[in-house]
């Protein structure tokens, strides 16, 4: 749009009066929110989370951990295109494709290692939308911690392990949209679940 367009619309800084300028209904406002918060506690209405015994309910289109999909047959659905890898804007997903087997007449390639830095990783994801076959989708899984950034850095069993974990709870986006049945794995089952030894990796 350039600058002369008649359409484009120039907003103004609201000036302020003089009792606007001492912040003092600002603060008073900010007060009146701490009281109605003390009040409501007193009165017993708390909003507490007693976290992690009680899990909160995630927005539907919450991104959390990723995960490697696995097709009908138990193979990893990911062909090695690279197209997450260079969509990635913080550069946290590297691959190593190899030649498919010979048992695998559908593709050509496959990935040998795929990592993932969950540290570096931003949760944008444009990895999800750039992958043709929806091999790399986020979960919804959000309370992960390690002691190491080498325990964060997920290589391709512990993504396919969270797969395994999420697969019944979070129905890929190419499964048939039926209300899961069951409930979202807890963090313990999932902590336990991607405990994957190093090497552990399967095609």
């Amino acid at each position: 749009m350039r600058p002369d367009d008649p359409q484009l619309k120039r907003l103004e800084p609201p000036k302020l009066n003089l009792l606007e300028q001492t912040y003092l209904p600002q603060i008073l406002g900010g007060l009146a929110v701490t009281g109605r918060h003390i009040l409501q506690s007193a009165l017993g209405k708390t909003f507490t989370v007693e976290y992690p015994r009680e899990q909160t309910l995630r927005s539907p289109n919450y991104r959390g951990v990723h995960r490697l999909n696995k097709d009908e047959q138990g193979r990893v659905k990911c062909v090695a295109c690279m197209l997450c890898a260079t969509a990635c804007p913080a550069h946290c997903i590297d691959i190593v494709g190899a030649t498919a087997p010979d048992d695998w007449p559908d593709r050509e390639k496959y990935p040998e290692s795929f990592v993932i830095d969950e540290l570096r990783c931003i949760y944008c994801g444009m990895c999800e939308e750039a992958c043709p076959v929806d091999a790399i989708e986020l979960t919804s899984l959000y309370d992960i911690t390690g002691f190491s950034r080498e325990e964060m850095i997920f290589d391709k069993a512990k993504l396919l392990s969270v797969y395994d974990v999420t697969k019944d709870a979070e129905p890929m986006r190419t499964a048939p949209l039926t209300p899961p049945d069951q409930p979202q794995p807890k963090a313990h089952e999932y902590a336990t679940a991607i405990e994957a030894p190093p090497g552990t990796s399967q095609p």
